[in-house]
């Protein structure tokens, strides 16, 4: 919420202006917060799917090395842990984020690296809107953020090629559906000790957080 403050002669006027909320259900009747940021709507949660959008299932890959394996979409929580995905959602790689079944529910779709950076320039360009987009709670280590445009980024950690689970509390880490090369696709990456927004790329193996913009 932002507080906008002006005087006129002896009087003090303070105008709140608070983030709007709506909201948008996905097959599987979860139901999460959306939000206006632009021109663009995006979700205010990660996604917690389990079935693609005709119904079918996405299967839950528990064994790191059976995860380390797949060449097709699979989710996890972090650390196997259900209780991660109340507040984190699930991690996908990168072949649920493309299976043509769709992962977002209908009207939405997966941002690609040019819908990543409308929103990052936006809040001000990669090296300030990460502070922006980052909840103003949950991140470890003093690397809360403002949450001032209602995105509320939390660190969801991620899955590595090897299986591996690293950095719950410290980083947000989303898919876009734009491919870096045959391996590895980009993504943005939210860090609790900066303000940045990084843009690395990762193996589509990877298991990361996924956030959905309307069409």
């Amino acid at each position: 919420m932002k507080k906008i403050g002006f005087s006129t002669g002896l009087f003090l006027f303070v105008l709140f202006i608070q983030n709007t909320f709506s909201q948008v259900t996905d097959i599987d009747g979860n139901t999460y917060k959306t939000i206006i940021i632009g021109k663009q709507e995006w979700m205010a949660e990660n996604l917690n799917v389990e079935h693609y959008r005709n119904g079918d299932p996405i299967p839950q890959i528990q064994d790191k090395d059976e995860w380390a394996n797949l060449t097709t979409g699979a989710w996890c929580y972090y650390e196997n842990n259900s209780e991660n995905g109340v507040i984190y959602g699930k991690l996908y790689n990168w072949y649920a984020v493309m299976d043509p079944r769709g992962l977002a529910p209908e009207g939405w779709h997966i941002p690609d690296d040019e819908e990543w950076n409308v929103i990052i320039n936006f809040l001000g360009g990669a090296e300030t809107a990460g502070k922006e987009m980052k909840n103003s709670s949950g991140w470890s280590e003093g690397g809360n953020g403002t949450n001032s445009n209602g995105f509320t980024g939390l660190p969801g950690g991620y899955r590595n090629q090897d299986g591996y689970f690293s950095n719950i509390g410290k980083n947000g880490i989303f898919w876009s559906t734009t491919a870096f090369n045959e391996k590895s696709a980009w993504f943005r990456n939210l860090i609790g000790s900066i303000s940045d927004v990084y843009r690395p790329n990762y193996f589509f193996v990877n298991g990361l957080s996924v956030r959905c913009v309307k069409d």
